[in-house]
């Protein structure tokens, strides 16, 4: 596999988060973006919350321009952390969990992955789900 995410691996990842996210009976948006932030792919689940759109696309793009699990950021940014109010950065960010940068098998990351739409730990575990399907 290349090391560019596109549509038939963004398909194929996707899919595995909906089948994690159907396993714990929790509609989820799923969002894979590049190391840019940018958009590749987004796949409302039927039923999952409006407001998980925007969240899942924030926490993407977290884990993306910081190349670390959304979860990661936020407890450094807590107050008194060394990055206290970075989430007010580049247009909104995400501090709590359910974003993870996306690797290739050679470790390189290759983008992120953002979930929304159940409790964080239900989200951390259908990004996870994705993050290994890549």
């Amino acid at each position: 596999m290349s090391n560019a995410l596109n549509l038939e691996t963004t398909t194929r990842i996707i899919a595995a988060g909906q089948e994690a996210a159907a396993g714990i009976g929790v509609a989820m948006s799923i969002t894979i973006v590049d190391t840019a932030g940018t958009l590749v792919a987004f796949q409302r689940m039927d039923g999952a919350w409006l407001g998980s759109v925007d969240i899942s696309q924030r926490k993407a793009r977290t884990s993306a321009l910081f190349p670390m699990p959304s979860a990661v950021l936020g407890e450094m940014s807590q107050p008194g952390g060394p990055i206290y109010g970075v989430e007010a950065t580049n247009g909104g960010l995400v501090s709590f969990g359910g974003g993870l940068p996306l690797a290739a098998a050679d470790g390189t990351v290759i983008g992120a992955v953002g979930v929304s739409g159940g409790l964080v730990d239900q989200d951390v575990a259908v990004a996870e789900a994705v993050a290994k399907a890549v």
